[in-house]
């Protein structure tokens, strides 16, 4: 935190200085605030804050959660202090450049040679207007997902008001084509969401084998990686299967949040489109805004207004220094996942521990080993509760909710006493998880026996 503190000096006194170089002003009263009464809300605030997990250890291994890196701080800080708006050109000229400066970094990064997109609030708003360009490029027709999407799509299908369509799993928890075409043949969809990354499990779909249902069925292909999307700088490792993140190309849309592995705060999301005259389905006319620049502002290809600038800023700042390649974000996401393949190992061989499936990402689900249903349920409860509430050691853990069906596909030695069960699941976002990974599983290991 030594240099982030460094950073953030250097920020503040440039900024300081850009505003020296305007006209003399004098700080209105209302600004002031009593010095004794911000020490003590500011000492409460810390304090405070200290009730929280630490997201930023490796000994949490539960949701979806770390800090930003400092680099991006430094750069939304620092941008926070002039607080541009990305809506319009006119609010925010230098941060509208290093949005698109960004969100092109991204497209290269998915493979599309052309492209219009933004940021946005985070994922479920970059799905929104995903389906929202669905909707009017395919009037009157549904959407497909599979049930292991995020519950973002049928939510956001009841906004748009348009019919949305589960598509059952395979025994990974990826999309079953043959069901899909199935569906396709019937002429209700007009979009097909394929996730890279399901929130559960980390499975993705197979987008490769999705491309030739696209050319047959007239339909779009809309890739929701908003939590897998960076694993395709993986693409030519031995880490993944390329197939999927290279057929990103060839869909019409896709979702990325860098506030996952993209190393950003809350909230930073980006839609990216294949085809940049899509634009059209989001015109609309503003009486006060648009009058800087005559191309589009952000703010005429976005269904939200206003949106910081600050996000764009530190964004790109990461970018700079650590670009969307499979030499630079490449290194964060390539520990995650080699941290995921060694935990795997070791459950397989684990006599306390089960692993529920092979991970694809860096999220892995396991149980602890018992003979039925139920006793999986109140053994993974207990180490989860225990866990967390050791004062000595903790350990963060999540659960997961799984059906008595497709945990008996993939363990048919468990009894299914029971409907369902919960287990556990860590997720290893954390590139300090590829050395952390053994004690993790010693310190599980323990609880469970």
């Amino acid at each position: 935190m030594t240099e982030l503190s460094s950073w953030l000096r250097e920020g503040v006194e440039a900024v300081e200085a850009w505003q020296r170089t305007f006209a003399d002003r004098s700080e209105h009263p209302a600004q002031r605030v009593d010095p004794e009464r911000f020490r003590a809300a500011f000492t409460e605030l810390t304090e405070r804050l200290t009730d929280n997990y630490p997201f930023f250890h490796p000994d949490y291994a539960g949701q979806m959660l770390k800090p930003p890196h400092p680099v991006a701080v430094a750069g939304y800080l620092t941008t926070m202090l002039v607080n541009p708006n990305n809506h319009a050109v006119d609010g925010g000229p230098a941060t509208a450049r290093m949005e698109r400066e960004a969100v092109a970094a991204l497209a290269t990064m998915f493979g599309f040679d052309q492209h219009l997109g933004h940021l946005t609030g985070g994922g479920t708003v970059a799905n929104l207007e995903a389906l929202f360009v669905a909707r009017e490029s395919h009037p009157g027709r549904g959407v497909a997902f599979s049930t292991e999407s995020h519950y973002t799509h049928a939510r956001m299908c009841q906004v748009l008001g348009m019919p949305g369509y589960t598509v059952p799993v395979d025994d990974t928890g990826r999309m079953d084509l043959d069901a899909l075409e199935e569906l396709l043949a019937t002429g209700k969809v007009g979009t097909v969401v394929l996730t890279a990354g399901t929130t559960g499990l980390g499975a993705v779909d197979p987008i490769h084998e999705a491309l030739a249902l696209r050319d047959r069925y007239g339909v779009r292909l809309h890739v929701d990686a908003a939590y897998g999307g960076f694993f395709t700088l993986l693409a030519d490792s031995e880490l993944v299967d390329p197939r999927p993140w290279r057929a990103i190309a060839g869909c019409d849309s896709v979702v990325v949040d860098p506030h996952k592995h993209g190393l950003q705060p809350y909230g930073c999301g980006a839609v990216l489109f294949a085809d940049p005259t899509v634009a059209r389905f989001y015109r609309h006319d503003s009486p006060y805004t648009y009058f800087t620049d005559a191309d589009l502002h952000l703010g005429e290809i976005s269904l939200e207004c206003s949106r910081p600038g600050a996000a764009a800023a530190a964004l790109w700042l990461t970018f700079q220094v650590i670009p969307p390649t499979p030499d630079g974000l490449g290194r964060f996401v390539a520990a995650s996942r080699r941290a995921a393949l060694r935990w795997a190992d070791l459950l397989a061989d684990s006599p306390h521990l089960a692993l529920y499936q092979r991970p694809e990402l860096d999220i892995v689900a396991y149980f602890p080993r018992r003979n039925t249903l139920s006793d999986v349920d109140a053994a993974a409860a207990r180490a989860f509760t225990d866990g967390m509430n050791d004062k000595e050691d903790p350990v963060y853990l999540s659960v997961l909710t799984v059906d008595a069906a497709d945990l008996a596909r993939r363990h048919p030695d468990v009894k299914s006493d029971a409907d369902r069960a919960r287990i556990l699941r860590s997720v290893l976002m954390k590139p300090e998880s590829e050395d952390h990974v053994d004690r993790l599983h010693r310190r599980v290991e323990r609880l469970v026996r």
